[in-house]
């Protein structure tokens, strides 16, 4: 069935509470970020890199220079490369509410212009952001007037206190894998194992499938629809093969200070202790695009002067946060389209 146009009177009527819900959680989230000394940052979308996530997908445009020669740049993915920069240059905390793109994206919970939420501290633990997510989640609530996050037929108290999960420990209790016996003491996953207690798990693994697909698919079907359920769960230590842009955990180095925050089985945010060191970024980098290569046939430029400033870039912390999805969960919408201004068609 066709549905009616957004712009359509009716439709519009319908969806405005919403919307201006969207707007006053927005607007209680920059007076939060203003009274805990954060300077607000506009990062240009046009960047030399979209990112170098094998399987992030960037919208690329053709810029013409005075001289009528063409120049390839693309719409970032996130403003993660930029905000970095301007940590090298001496801000401390900033935050950015900004739109990014991603292609190949398109569904309830995705669309391909959408609204990301992005912050740094410098100098702070990365288990700062895990507290700055959940007081995130109760301001959505209030602004919204309501008690709950919901998604569908699931619902979350962001007033109780997160349950904070590491990733080995989620595999092992929701599919019965042991994570640290397919990675090796150096870091280095090792795919034969993952399958063989995939198998044995009773999931579906194919020829072609590498380490990170296993650990991917095991994640989306066994561990992700029982996170967020009655309270936000921090999903935390990634296994540093996932973590491109993440600091290696100081105590086991086959994980990462990575975390992700889940509310009503929904992924609503990414943090790190920000990796600084430019050699091993630009190593990890150049593994990302190669298997980029290997699935897609295409690579992304490495953004050298990303990589110059790291050298300069103190430690931090850092965090996205989809903000149409938090504002989706604060006021029950169903899809994502319902709480953008102006959805792309």
């Amino acid at each position: 069935m066709t549905q009616t146009p957004w712009w359509q009177a009716d439709r519009h009527a319908d969806r405005r509470p919403v919307l201006l819900a969207r707007n006053r959680i927005q607007s209680d989230l920059r007076a939060w970020f203003a009274a805990q000394d954060f300077l607000e940052v506009d990062p240009a979308a046009l960047q030399v890199s979209p990112g170098n996530e094998a399987h992030l997908h960037g919208f690329a445009t053709e810029a013409i220079g005075n001289d009528g020669q063409p120049r390839t740049l693309y719409l970032h993915t996130s403003p993660e490369f930029a905000m970095k920069k301007l940590l090298a240059a001496g801000e401390r905390r900033i935050f950015a509410l900004t739109h990014v793109w991603r292609n190949r994206e398109r569904g309830a919970l995705h669309s391909p212009e959408f609204t990301m939420l992005e912050w740094y501290r410098v100098g702070e633990d990365y288990t700062r952001l895990m507290t700055d997510c959940a007081y995130l989640m109760q301001l959505a609530c209030r602004a919204a007037g309501t008690l709950r996050l919901r998604y569908r037929d699931l619902e979350c108290d962001p007033f109780a206190e997160p349950e904070r999960l590491g990733v080995v420990e989620a595999l092992r209790r929701h599919a019965g894998i042991d994570l640290l016996a397919s990675i090796a003491p150096d870091g280095t996953p090792d795919r034969a194992a993952l399958a063989r207690q995939m198998d044995q798990a009773g999931l579906r693994v194919a020829e072609d499938d590498t380490w990170s697909d296993l650990l991917s698919r095991v994640l989306v079907a066994r561990v992700e629809p029982q996170l967020g359920l009655g309270r936000p769960t921090i999903l935390d230590r990634y296994p540093a093969a996932e973590a491109a842009l993440a600091r290696r955990a100081p105590d086991e180095p086959r994980l990462a200070e990575r975390f992700e925050l889940y509310a009503c089985g929904v992924e609503l945010a990414n943090g790190f202790g920000e990796l600084t060191n430019p050699e091993e970024q630009r190593r990890r980098f150049q593994a990302e695009m190669d298997e980029k290569q290997r699935v897609y046939g295409e690579r992304y430029p490495l953004d050298e002067d990303f990589l110059a400033a790291l050298a300069g870039m103190p430690a931090a912390s850092g965090i996205a946060m989809g903000f149409d999805r938090l504002v989706m969960l604060a006021t029950g919408a169903p899809r994502i389209d319902d709480v953008i201004w102006t959805p792309v068609a």
